[in-house]
């Protein structure tokens, strides 16, 4: 089957992503105050290497921008959870458009931790918390996609998961997080089968 893009809705087009760009890792991010908000985002990546530098996409909802990108821009600071998949019921239920004077993380019975550095805090039982402080917001397209930018200050890292090299630096056991995935609608996929091979040279 060959599709053109030009002839292609917003909605055609998202099914199509969705189903391409798989799996996608999920921002769980926390932002606000009074109440906290809480959202997961599956078109996520990191952008920036030093500094740490992450970006995800929120899209609109029908009445208008999301409570998240609102609320980033307003306090300047959030927090990008990582969820395992003992977590992933309220990740998924998170998801729901909730009013913004309804705190999600409350909603769900998920107990919040303050950060270390930033003023906005985390999810108390993710594996993975990174404090982020907002960079930047990219308007792609007119129906919302919006492009979030914000770089790292401070992991908060649950211990068991962490390896601590030859040289003292620390590193993550992917394997140990168990990570959740995001397919196309509402389906999630778990790590599976990790696969390594021996370095490429110069790569």
């Amino acid at each position: 089957m060959f599709i053109d893009a030009a002839g292609l809705s917003p909605a055609d087009t998202y099914r199509l992503l969705v189903g391409s760009v798989v799996p996608r890792p999920i921002a769980w991010v926390t932002s606000g105050r009074d109440p906290v908000n809480l959202a997961p985002f599956s078109s996520f990546t990191w952008v920036s290497q030093h500094p740490a530098m992450l970006g995800f996409t929120v899209n609109r909802r029908a009445h208008g921008r999301k409570d998240t990108i609102r609320n980033i821009e307003a306090y300047g600071e959030y927090v990008v959870n990582i969820a395992d998949e003992s977590m992933l019921a309220s990740l998924h239920a998170s998801s729901e458009g909730m009013p913004p004077d309804v705190g999600e993380a409350e909603h769900l019975g998920l107990a919040l931790e303050d950060s270390r550095v930033i003023g906005i805090p985390g999810l108390a039982d993710a594996p993975v918390r990174m404090e982020c402080r907002y960079h930047s917001t990219t308007a792609f397209s007119p129906t919302g996609g919006e492009f979030v930018v914000g770089t790292v200050v401070a992991w908060s890292i649950r211990d068991d998961i962490v390896r601590v090299g030859s040289t003292g630096a620390a590193s993550i056991d992917t394997e140990l997080l168990r990570p959740i995935g995001r397919l196309a609608g509402p389906r999630y996929t778990p790590l599976g089968r990790v696969m390594e091979l021996p370095p490429v040279p110069g790569g």
